[in-house]
Protein backbone atom coordinates (compact mmCIF):
# COMPACT_ATOMS: atom_id res chain seq x y z
CA UNK A 1 0.00 0.00 0.00
CA UNK A 2 1.46 3.36 -1.05
CA UNK A 3 1.94 6.16 1.42
CA UNK A 4 -0.52 9.07 1.14
CA UNK A 5 0.96 12.22 -0.38
CA UNK A 6 0.38 15.85 0.56
CA UNK A 7 -1.98 17.36 -2.05
CA UNK A 8 0.06 20.59 -2.11
CA UNK A 9 3.73 19.56 -2.28
CA UNK A 10 3.11 15.94 -3.41
CA UNK A 11 5.69 14.59 -0.98
CA UNK A 12 4.53 11.86 1.45
CA UNK A 13 2.47 13.32 4.30
CA UNK A 14 5.15 12.19 6.75
CA UNK A 15 7.70 14.23 4.74
CA UNK A 16 5.52 17.23 3.83
CA UNK A 17 7.61 20.30 2.99
CA UNK A 18 4.82 22.88 2.66
CA UNK A 19 5.98 24.84 5.71
CA UNK A 20 9.42 25.28 4.07
CA UNK A 21 8.11 26.51 0.70
CA UNK A 22 8.29 30.24 0.05
CA UNK A 23 7.22 30.89 -3.57
CA UNK A 24 9.30 33.39 -5.54
CA UNK A 25 9.07 35.11 -8.91
CA UNK A 26 12.04 35.42 -11.28
CA UNK A 27 12.63 37.14 -14.62
CA UNK A 28 14.66 34.25 -15.99
CA UNK A 29 12.68 31.41 -17.56
CA UNK A 30 13.69 27.99 -16.21
CA UNK A 31 13.11 24.88 -18.32
CA UNK A 32 14.12 21.41 -17.16
CA UNK A 33 14.62 18.40 -19.42
CA UNK A 34 14.21 15.55 -16.96
CA UNK A 35 15.32 11.97 -17.37
CA UNK A 36 12.31 9.66 -16.72
CA UNK A 37 14.16 7.89 -13.89
CA UNK A 38 14.13 11.13 -11.86
CA UNK A 39 10.35 11.66 -11.87
CA UNK A 40 9.46 9.37 -8.99
CA UNK A 41 12.73 9.80 -7.12
CA UNK A 42 12.10 10.76 -3.50
CA UNK A 43 15.14 13.05 -3.49
CA UNK A 44 14.23 14.82 -6.73
CA UNK A 45 15.14 18.52 -6.34
CA UNK A 46 13.22 19.65 -9.46
CA UNK A 47 9.90 18.97 -7.75
CA UNK A 48 11.04 21.27 -4.95
CA UNK A 49 12.26 23.88 -7.42
CA UNK A 50 8.89 23.95 -9.18
CA UNK A 51 7.12 24.48 -5.84
CA UNK A 52 9.30 27.50 -5.07
CA UNK A 53 9.23 28.85 -8.67
CA UNK A 54 5.81 27.74 -10.02
CA UNK A 55 6.61 29.01 -13.56
CA UNK A 56 9.32 26.35 -13.92
CA UNK A 57 8.61 24.14 -16.96
CA UNK A 58 9.52 20.46 -16.72
CA UNK A 59 9.65 18.17 -19.77
CA UNK A 60 10.22 14.48 -19.14
CA UNK A 61 11.81 12.29 -21.79
CA UNK A 62 14.92 11.03 -23.53
CA UNK A 63 14.54 11.22 -27.32
CA UNK A 64 13.98 14.25 -29.59
CA UNK A 65 10.37 13.11 -30.09
CA UNK A 66 9.78 13.38 -26.33
CA UNK A 67 10.74 17.05 -26.51
CA UNK A 68 8.83 17.96 -29.67
CA UNK A 69 6.52 20.45 -27.93
CA UNK A 70 9.48 22.02 -26.12
CA UNK A 71 11.39 22.43 -29.38
CA UNK A 72 8.36 24.09 -30.99
CA UNK A 73 8.14 26.48 -28.04
CA UNK A 74 11.85 27.31 -28.19
CA UNK A 75 11.73 27.84 -31.97
CA UNK A 76 9.14 30.57 -31.42
CA UNK A 77 10.89 32.08 -28.39
CA UNK A 78 12.26 35.62 -28.78
CA UNK A 79 14.47 35.52 -25.66
CA UNK A 80 18.11 34.34 -25.71
CA UNK A 81 18.33 30.63 -24.84
CA UNK A 82 21.23 29.00 -22.99
CA UNK A 83 22.00 25.42 -22.04
CA UNK A 84 23.40 25.03 -18.52
CA UNK A 85 26.00 22.31 -18.99
CA UNK A 86 29.78 22.37 -18.39
CA UNK A 87 31.84 21.47 -21.45
CA UNK A 88 34.93 22.55 -23.38
CA UNK A 89 32.74 25.02 -25.26
CA UNK A 90 30.72 26.43 -22.35
CA UNK A 91 31.23 29.95 -20.96
CA UNK A 92 31.47 30.93 -17.30
CA UNK A 93 28.18 32.63 -16.47
CA UNK A 94 30.03 35.20 -14.32
CA UNK A 95 32.03 36.31 -17.35
CA UNK A 96 29.07 36.41 -19.73
CA UNK A 97 26.90 39.48 -20.22
CA UNK A 98 23.31 38.23 -19.93
CA UNK A 99 20.00 40.04 -19.99
CA UNK A 100 17.46 39.36 -17.22
CA UNK A 101 15.00 38.01 -19.78
CA UNK A 102 16.66 34.75 -20.85
CA UNK A 103 15.72 31.09 -21.02
CA UNK A 104 17.91 28.56 -19.19
CA UNK A 105 17.75 24.87 -20.10
CA UNK A 106 18.78 22.35 -17.42
CA UNK A 107 19.37 18.61 -17.84
CA UNK A 108 18.08 16.77 -14.78
CA UNK A 109 19.58 13.40 -13.94
CA UNK A 110 22.84 11.83 -12.81
CA UNK A 111 25.93 12.96 -14.76
CA UNK A 112 25.63 9.81 -16.87
CA UNK A 113 21.92 10.40 -17.58
CA UNK A 114 22.44 14.12 -18.30
CA UNK A 115 25.23 13.27 -20.75
CA UNK A 116 22.98 10.69 -22.39
CA UNK A 117 20.21 13.31 -22.75
CA UNK A 118 22.70 15.60 -24.46
CA UNK A 119 23.91 12.87 -26.82
CA UNK A 120 20.38 11.78 -27.74
CA UNK A 121 19.35 15.39 -28.41
CA UNK A 122 22.02 17.00 -30.61
CA UNK A 123 19.65 19.96 -31.19
CA UNK A 124 20.56 21.12 -27.66
CA UNK A 125 24.11 21.80 -28.82
CA UNK A 126 22.76 24.51 -31.08
CA UNK A 127 22.38 26.73 -28.00
CA UNK A 128 25.31 28.46 -26.29
CA UNK A 129 26.28 26.63 -23.10
CA UNK A 130 26.98 28.14 -19.68
CA UNK A 131 28.71 26.72 -16.63
CA UNK A 132 29.25 27.83 -13.04
CA UNK A 133 32.65 28.38 -11.50
CA UNK A 134 32.07 26.37 -8.34
CA UNK A 135 33.79 27.51 -5.17
CA UNK A 136 31.65 25.62 -2.66
CA UNK A 137 30.65 21.96 -2.57
CA UNK A 138 27.07 20.93 -3.08
CA UNK A 139 24.80 21.00 -0.03
CA UNK A 140 22.81 18.15 -1.54
CA UNK A 141 24.51 15.55 0.63
CA UNK A 142 21.74 12.96 0.53
CA UNK A 143 22.65 11.91 -3.02
CA UNK A 144 26.03 10.55 -3.98
CA UNK A 145 27.72 12.11 -7.00
CA UNK A 146 30.65 10.88 -9.05
CA UNK A 147 32.12 14.36 -9.55
CA UNK A 148 33.25 16.97 -7.04
CA UNK A 149 31.57 19.73 -9.07
CA UNK A 150 28.14 18.05 -8.95
CA UNK A 151 25.16 20.17 -8.00
CA UNK A 152 21.49 19.33 -7.74
CA UNK A 153 19.41 20.98 -10.47
CA UNK A 154 17.86 23.25 -7.84
CA UNK A 155 21.29 24.39 -6.64
CA UNK A 156 22.46 25.02 -10.19
CA UNK A 157 19.31 27.06 -10.85
CA UNK A 158 19.80 29.11 -7.67
CA UNK A 159 23.42 29.89 -8.56
CA UNK A 160 22.58 30.75 -12.17
CA UNK A 161 19.76 33.06 -11.05
CA UNK A 162 22.07 34.79 -8.57
CA UNK A 163 24.67 35.28 -11.32
CA UNK A 164 22.13 36.79 -13.70
CA UNK A 165 20.23 38.83 -11.10
CA UNK A 166 22.74 39.64 -8.31
CA UNK A 167 20.11 41.48 -6.25
CA UNK A 168 17.77 38.49 -6.26
CA UNK A 169 17.28 36.61 -2.98
CA UNK A 170 17.57 32.91 -3.77
CA UNK A 171 17.15 31.83 -0.14
CA UNK A 172 13.64 30.39 -0.81
CA UNK A 173 15.34 27.80 -3.04
CA UNK A 174 18.27 27.03 -0.77
CA UNK A 175 16.13 26.96 2.38
CA UNK A 176 13.68 24.51 0.81
CA UNK A 177 16.54 22.23 -0.24
CA UNK A 178 18.11 22.40 3.21
CA UNK A 179 14.76 21.52 4.79
CA UNK A 180 14.43 18.47 2.54
CA UNK A 181 18.01 17.38 3.22
CA UNK A 182 17.59 17.70 6.99
CA UNK A 183 14.27 15.90 6.92
CA UNK A 184 15.74 13.00 4.98
CA UNK A 185 18.72 12.76 7.31
CA UNK A 186 16.50 12.79 10.41
CA UNK A 187 14.42 9.93 9.00
CA UNK A 188 17.47 7.69 8.59
CA UNK A 189 18.49 5.04 11.15
CA UNK A 190 20.91 6.53 13.70
CA UNK A 191 23.97 4.62 12.43
CA UNK A 192 23.32 5.72 8.83
CA UNK A 193 22.55 9.31 9.88
CA UNK A 194 26.03 9.71 11.42
CA UNK A 195 27.61 9.36 7.97
CA UNK A 196 25.70 12.38 6.69
CA UNK A 197 26.02 14.56 9.78
CA UNK A 198 29.81 14.38 9.94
Amino acid sequence: MSRPNCPQCHYPLTACLCSSIEPMTVSTELIVLQDPSEVGHAKNSVRLMALVIPETRVYVGESPDDFKSLRQYLDGCTKPIYLVYPSDNSSDVMQTQLENQVVLLFLDGTWRKAYKLLQLNPWLQGYPALHLDLESASNYKIRKASRADSLSTLEAAAMMLKSIEPELKVSPLTNALEAMVQQRIQSMPADVRKRYES
